[in-house]
């Protein structure tokens, strides 16, 4: 969720990052608390049954910006005349604590059963490893990784039967060393293949979108995005040419599994949309306005925020459910209305912008100053 602190705040990557963040607080209130409120369950419904929400598009950007963040980062850090190795020390150390962040968080937001589901704190924990040996290798490498990592993962569904792990509209494994290891691979929420690529698209356009002062940069950013989406809309053509045992969900467009056409366009569209608004705010942004300075303090906090909004309406959800029927789970998805769901979500969001703030204070506790305190030297 969080990169190294860049040395100068660029004012549209905390607008896409708090975007992202409103994105997924709403997508998740809704999802975990009316998904499949006074509706028939079944596999793959969640917020994805409503036509209006916005799902899909919150972990992309989240990924993508992690990726950006940490370019620039690692820029300023040898600019400054940081050891590589230092720097690799401290990206390996953040890449650890997230990975076992995330096992923590889905002990004690999901419960114990699900420490293994590979949520989206594991893949950005593993992208910081990838991204220190990105940064160490010529550009060439992660591009051929990117590639790879998706136009391997319909294969590798295939063959690790992914429907059988979402039978129930939901990952579901079995406590087995083969089990865990395809989820983190290839079957989980986050899997390795696709999903590291977006962090490392990130890195590859970093310099396109932020390093150039002229419109080179730029228009090669706008070029690739543009192939991305190109890339897209041919594979959603081409999908009847596609073999029938590669198929891993009936929708074109999808999340879960991150279908090919949703990978390169989400991509693509997280290039586009940093390129505009660099080119739209930054040259004119001081920081200094209300809407910078919260939208400054939620991306500064949004490993924060992804674990507190979780707390705000999970734990609340399985201790309701526990007292009322003695499962905590019974009132998953069927707690509220969407509408009740959406008034909450956005309760959380002002608290959020509030509490932003003040854990930019100094020595305020936030995940973002444990891990700063843990990693850095």
């Amino acid at each position: 969720m969080t990169a190294p602190r860049a040395a100068t705040r660029l004012v549209s990557i905390d607008v896409l990052r708090t975007t992202a963040i409103v994105l997924m607080t709403v997508v998740h209130f809704v999802e975990n608390l009316a998904g499949s409120y006074d509706i028939e369950s079944g596999p793959f419904i969640g917020a994805n049954r409503y036509w209006w929400m916005p799902t899909g598009f919150a972990a992309p950007l989240f990924t993508f910006l992690s990726g950006v963040s940490y370019r620039l980062w690692a820029d300023a850090q040898a600019a400054r005349g940081r050891d590589s190795d230092e720097i690799s020390k401290i990206t390996v150390r953040r890449g650890l604590f997230l990975i076992l962040f995330g096992f923590a968080f889905n002990v004690l937001v999901w419960m114990p059963e699900d420490v293994f589901n590979w949520d989206i704190l594991t893949l950005i924990g593993t992208a910081m490893l990838a991204l220190d040996v990105a940064r160490r290798t010529a550009p060439a490498v992660p591009a051929v990784a990117c590639g790879l990592l998706v136009g391997l993962a319909p294969t590798l569904r295939a063959v690790a039967d992914y429907r059988a792990s979402w039978a129930e509209g939901f990952y579901d494994y079995e406590f087995t060393l083969g089990e865990v290891v395809l989820g983190y691979f290839a079957t989980g929420y986050f899997p390795v293949f696709p999903w590291l690529a977006l962090p490392l698209a990130g890195f590859l356009a970093a310099p396109l979108i932020y390093g150039r002062h002229d419109h080179r940069g730029p228009a090669a950013a706008i070029a690739a995005g543009g192939l991305l989406l190109a890339g897209a809309a041919v594979t959603i053509a081409a999908r009847p040419l596609v073999p029938v045992r590669l198929v891993t969900h009936d929708r074109l467009w999808a999340m879960f599994p991150p279908t090919t056409a949703y990978v390169l366009g989400t991509i693509g569209g997280a290039i586009l949309l940093a390129t505009l608004l660099h080119r739209v705010l930054d040259p004119h942004a001081d920081g200094r306005g209300p809407f910078q300075r919260i939208a400054g303090a939620m991306s500064r906090h949004s490993l924060s925020l992804y674990v507190l909004h979780h707390v705000a309406h999970v734990w609340p959800l399985w201790l309701v459910g526990f007292v009322t029927t003695g499962e905590p789970t019974a009132l998953w998805q069927v707690a509220t209305p969407a509408s009740t769901a959406i008034a909450w979500a956005a309760a959380f969001l002002f608290l959020a912008a509030w509490l932003s703030e003040r854990m930019d204070r100094p020595g305020a506790p936030s995940a973002e100053s444990a891990l700063r305190w843990l990693c850095d030297p």
